[in-house]
């Protein structure tokens, strides 16, 4: 993994470690914007997670590992760069704040959806620097605002949620490449897939579900006595 470390100086470079010699790390999240001309690249050195997109096989090995990466940060700091505390006098306008923060187009992207869940700490900061609250400060706005049940937001493990529910709050989010819709929930239930863009997201989708269908079976198979019912329950939450 490529962390971003600050010398003694102050100047930052990028420096990779091995799992297991991984420090504490922060982790950030934020949209880019309306568009994909407003995203910043790897040549610039701050993509989120300093992923090299012109690399195929890096890109894909980041898009498998990003739910991990996020579920091991210390912290998740949110940058919500289209909600603010303050009025142009400076004044402090709390409750327009909470008006866009249900608003933010932080809450309609799909890659966000796995920021949210994976890290056990969220922060949630406005474009003028003021921390708003963490995910569980917060916690009553969010699930209003996602549907997310308050049990996941707060740690308990995604398997304990049926398949259609996960699948139901990532319905109204949007991504910039349609084969996104599939492959930015891998982590969320727990599988790998290589990428294919240009498979378009009917396709994506489909491979999605075959793969979580089979990685039920294959927990299901050695520790539930009754496997065919128990398989046939779980196999009830998928739309085939």
């Amino acid at each position: 993994m490529r962390l971003l470390k600050l010398s003694n100086e102050g100047s930052f470079s990028l420096t990779q470690f091995p799992r297991d010699r991984q420090p504490p790390y922060a982790i950030l999240s934020h949209t880019w914007g309306r568009g994909e001309d407003n995203e910043v690249t790897f040549k610039d050195l701050v993509d989120t997670c300093c992923i090299d997109k012109s690399n195929n096989n890096e890109l894909t090995t980041a898009i498998n590992s990003m739910f991990r990466w996020y579920q091991d940060a210390a912290r998740c700091y949110v940058y919500l760069s289209d909600v603010s505390v303050r009025s142009r006098d400076g004044t402090f306008l709390h409750l327009r704040w909470e008006s866009t923060f249900r608003n933010s187009q932080w809450f309609t992207r799909e890659w966000t959806l796995q920021e949210l869940l994976a890290p056990k700490v969220v922060h949630f900061y406005s474009r003028d620097e003021s921390r708003l609250g963490d995910k569980q400060s917060l916690g009553q706005q969010i699930v209003g605002i996602t549907g997310i049940p308050m049990e996941a937001l707060l740690g308990q493990p995604l398997s304990r949620f049926t398949v259609e529910n996960r699948f139901s709050w990532a319905q109204n989010r949007q991504t910039t490449m349609e084969e996104d819709k599939a492959y930015s929930l891998l982590g969320i239930f727990g599988v790998f897939l290589p990428l294919i863009y240009g498979e378009g997201q009917p396709n994506a989708l489909r491979r999605l579900r075959k793969e979580v269908r089979e990685s039920i079976d294959v927990i299901l198979e050695p520790t539930i006595g009754n496997f065919d019912e128990a398989l046939s329950s779980a196999r009830a939450n998928f739309i085939l």
